[in-house]
């Protein structure tokens, strides 16, 4: 009997299998209503998209906000249409839209969806949803646009847009996929990570006539998205609005800083353009259209734009010189126009009056001096060290190189070194009479817009700076933007230098930018005049105010319009009173501006 044991066991087994198997055959071959049941009732796996965070202006006033709309989402191998014309109709669009939409998502997936009318108004929405019973396979998913109550800061705030194949393939963090809108430009993009939330996911489940039967497992699987954080950018909307007022029609670029903290509280770029326009279904024709403008509105102008600085670089030539020794308050020179063009004025002139009137000769034998200390005997050689050494110094001005704005894409300008006049000249074939032009901020010089409003704030700081950037405080906490805005860097001037210019910058509108004169109160700044080999030359200006407690440093650069004390000087000089003041009464100076009449 105990021999036996095994074999029943074994013939139970077998027995038990063969009753699995057939009613496993049986459900499976012969009896369809298993899988009927299961076409009935498909889990549909929907991404819940989390809005994104909102802009503010330094005083709680809404720069972006989101609209929602509507992407019709689709799933190839449960689609169906049985009334081609019908659903063209309702739809609006043409059966060739149709093939090459469902062709595309049917190469993206037979059983995922994916999108086939991209965002669809909130009215067109209204019109089709309750005939989306009769479509099987297609669903709406909630998404949201951007949206600005005030069409200005185009430039800063930036664009989203729908996320690139190479921008997919760069994202290590497997966070996007195809359709997916991301940052494309100003703090959209350089944020992205900020505003951008984190997706949720809900499982549900929908019948063969796409009809939503309720949430898979009472939504045990659901996950929530979460809404992207909130932003207060460091602009001042009532500034920004103003300063694009005046920079109507004209091209070039506005930056207004407050220098104690770096805070950017305007930054303009002419010509600009509406945001809205960069938003929802139109985005793709409109953006053809600012991109083929030849007046290049998508261009940003305060960080991508370079130009010589002009006079303006005469008082970093000043502070150099009195930081090293080699000027003194008293160090006096002739205007001496044999040596380079200058305009009328008493000489000899020392160091005041040297800024105060621009004097072009007085910096060419300034600069000399700085360059040639007659380290070596060889003239180019002694050329070659003094410029490398100067070179050092203009860069802690935050020349040279990018100020590392909160912002893609800025650019560094130039500051020329001896490798580059080597390469143009050959090594030890040039000289101080080859690079004089340096003295007097021309020549091989570029600096950005954004550079220049940073000097001024390193003017009005008396010696430092910190690096200019847009936003204030992430979810009102300001520990949370990049920690290198909060870094103060210095100089290496010591304060005591910048006295005598400050008060040489206050003076000098009386010299050079008389329009720029405010009755109660004083404004230090400097006109400048780039020279363009196109056309007339550009109008420049830096300024802060007030004087002795500055709130505001500016530079405003108004392309072929010559004279810096006209166009930059006037413009500035209203931007200042605008933020001082909170309003404008020079309204004769304000239709000066505007109407642009400058080169007469």
């Amino acid at each position: 009997m105990n021999d036996q044991r095994p074999l029943v066991i074994l013939i139970f087994i077998f027995l038990v299998g063969a009753v699995l198997l057939t009613k496993l055959f049986t459900i499976q071959v012969l009896d369809d209503s298993f899988m009927k049941k299961a076409e009935r009732n498909a889990i549909q796996r929907v991404v819940d998209h989390p809005y994104r965070g909102l802009v503010y202006d330094r005083n709680g006033k809404l720069l972006v906000y989101n609209n929602p709309i509507f992407d019709l989402m689709i799933v190839p191998k449960e689609f169906e249409v049985s009334d081609t014309t019908r659903f063209l109709e309702l739809f609006k669009i043409s059966k060739e839209t149709l093939i090459e939409s469902y062709t595309a998502a049917r190469k993206y997936s037979w059983v995922k969806p994916s999108t086939f009318i991209k965002q669809i108004s909130t009215e067109d929405f209204a019109r089709i949803q309750d005939f989306l019973i009769d479509y099987p396979g297609l669903f709406i998913m909630t998404r949201s646009i951007r949206s600005y109550p005030s069409p200005i800061a185009s430039h800063a705030m930036g664009y989203i847009g729908e996320i690139s194949g190479r921008q997919l393939e760069r994202d290590s963090s497997h966070y996007y996929v195809q359709g997916d809108y991301v940052g494309l430009s100003g703090l959209e993009s350089y944020y992205e990570k900020d505003l951008r939330g984190t997706k949720g996911v809900k499982y549900k489940m929908v019948n063969v006539r796409g009809i939503d039967k309720g949430p898979f497992k009472d939504g045990e699987y659901d996950t929530a998205s979460v809404a992207g954080n909130n932003i207060t950018s460091t602009l001042d909307m009532e500034l920004q609005k103003y300063g694009e007022f005046l920079m109507q029609g004209k091209t070039g670029s506005v930056v207004a800083i407050e220098p104690k903290t770096g805070e950017i509280l305007a930054m303009i770029s002419a010509p600009f353009y509406d945001p809205n326009s960069l938003t929802g279904a139109e985005f793709s024709k409109n953006y053809r259209v600012l991109n083929s403008d030849i007046s290049k509105p998508l261009f940003n102008r305060p960080i991508m734009a370079t130009y010589p600085p002009g006079s303006i670089f005469k008082i970093v030539q000043s502070l150099i010189g009195l930081q090293d020794g080699i000027l003194l308050p008293s160090t006096t020179f002739a205007c001496n126009k044999s040596l380079v063009a200058c305009h009328n004025h008493p000489s000899p002139v020392d160091l005041f009056g040297a800024i105060r009137n621009s004097c072009n000769p007085y910096y060419h034998q300034a600069f000399r001096q700085i360059i040639n200390r007659e380290v070596s005997s060889n003239t180019f050689t002694d050329t070659k060290i003094g410029l490398t050494d100067w070179r050092e110094k203009v860069a802690k001005f935050g020349l040279g190189s990018a100020l590392g704005i909160d912002m893609r894409g800025e650019k560094g300008g130039s500051i020329p070194s001896g490798a580059y006049y080597d390469k143009v000249y050959g090594e030890g074939r040039w000289k101080y009479s080859t690079i004089y032009s340096l003295s007097i901020g021309q020549g091989e010089m570029q600096v950005t817009p954004l550079q220049m409003a940073n000097l001024a704030a390193i003017f009005a700081n008396k010696g430092y700076y910190y690096t200019p950037h847009l936003v204030k405080s992430i979810n009102g906490d300001k520990s949370l933007i990049p920690q290198e805005y909060l870094v103060k860097n210095e100089v290496g001037i010591d304060a005591k230098h910048f006295d005598l210019i400050q008060e040489a910058m206050a003076a000098a509108l009386y010299g050079t930018a008389n329009r720029a004169v405010m009755k109660d109160l004083v404004i230090a700044g400097k006109t400048g005049t780039a020279q363009n080999h196109h056309g007339e030359d550009h109008s420049v200006f830096i300024a802060f105010a007030p004087k002795d407690d500055p709130k505001i440093a500016i530079a405003v650069y108004v392309e072929n319009a010559g004279w810096g004390g006209r166009a930059a000087a006037s413009t500035a000089s209203l931007m200042i009173e605008k933020y001082i003041q909170g309003e404008v009464k020079r309204l004769d100076l304000q239709d000066y501006v505007l109407a642009g009449n400058f080169i007469y």
